[in-house]
């Protein structure tokens, strides 16, 4: 039986996402969640809504879409200007460390240049001791302890969170993934992990200041602030991690956090803390390695700035 054949444009996938770059140049957006620039924001809202995969090779490019296509494409423009949502909220999916998570409003989008450090097995960190706990802290979606998971499946691997939603969410992603490794916990902090000791702990904790948070632009507007905001130098969680993270750390375990552009401020609180701070092939990203020892050793100096900040 004969059917219609479909009634293709004269456009091609390149002439959408070169359309679709400028128009998101020209409409100043923010690109801050997964992506970095207008053109790759447009490649991957284009390949979405063309049921397209995100590593399509060029080669495709000049291919023609249909009259149908062509319009799911532009409505998902017209969204995310005039919306201003995060593309990765349009398409319900984020790329974390090679892995395809979903991604939607219970939980930051995952962005985290440690997804560079997950896909080097924490070398040259972790200098060869052996892992067998890891605990992904503050782990909203799930995407680093679940990329850690599976990266490396003879690790237990927890990850808590204090939120309900973002748990919600991060169970979804396990079972995506196929994540039989790894725990999910609800935990504020450590308060929720008494007794668990681990040889790595990995934390992502909110580290946007007062200030910064109330003038983030509209995109960050549709996550959970609770993910982003942390006091007038943002780094309220991150000294209560220091705290009390040797309590749950095995006598060689190593801490892993990101501060971001708090980087500063926390190396101006603790000037004889020795902490390591992470080049990444794209350049310093706020984030240090500490070992457990030392932050025994200058445990009273944490702990007087993390009470205070009660």
């Amino acid at each position: 039986m004969a059917t219609d054949s479909p009634a293709f444009e004269q456009v091609s996938i390149i002439d959408l996402i070169r359309y679709g770059g400028s128009r998101f140049s020209e409409a100043g957006l923010t690109f801050g969640h997964s992506y970095d620039n207008a053109l790759d924001e447009a490649t991957q809202l284009v390949l979405h809504a063309l049921h397209l995969p995100h590593d399509l090779s060029p080669v495709y490019g000049p291919s023609r879409v249909t009259a149908d296509e062509k319009a799911k494409v532009l409505a998902l423009f017209e969204r995310r200007i005039n919306e201003r949502v995060p593309a990765a909220y349009l398409t319900g999916e984020a790329w974390f460390a090679g892995l395809s998570f979903k991604s939607d409003r219970r939980a930051l989008v995952p962005r985290s240049p440690i997804a560079e450090l997950i896909l080097a097995g924490f070398e040259p960190w972790l200098g060869g001791r052996g892992v067998e706990r890891v605990l992904d802290l503050c782990t909203g979606s799930g995407c680093i302890a679940i990329a850690t998971g599976h990266y490396h499946p003879h690790w237990q691997v927890d990850g808590a969170d204090i939120n309900d939603d973002a748990l919600s969410l991060a169970v979804e992603n396990k079972e995506r993934l196929h994540a039989g490794n790894v725990t999910l916990r609800k935990s504020d902090l450590f308060d929720g992990l008494k007794g668990e000791v681990y040889d790595l702990i990995v934390t992502n904790p909110p580290y946007v200041t007062d200030a910064e948070t109330d003038a983030l632009p509209k995109e960050y507007s549709y996550e959970p602030e609770l993910g982003l905001r942390a006091g007038d130098d943002g780094l309220d969680l991150a000294l209560r991690i220091l705290r009390d993270a040797p309590e749950h750390l095995s006598e060689h375990g190593l801490l892993i956090c990101e501060v971001g552009e708090a980087e500063q401020a926390l190396a101006d609180l603790l000037p004889e803390l020795p902490m390591a701070w992470v080049e990444f092939k794209v350049g310093q990203m706020g984030i240090f390695v500490v070992e457990r020892h030392d932050l025994v050793e200058q445990h009273a100096k944490i702990k007087q700035l993390a009470d205070a900040r009660r």
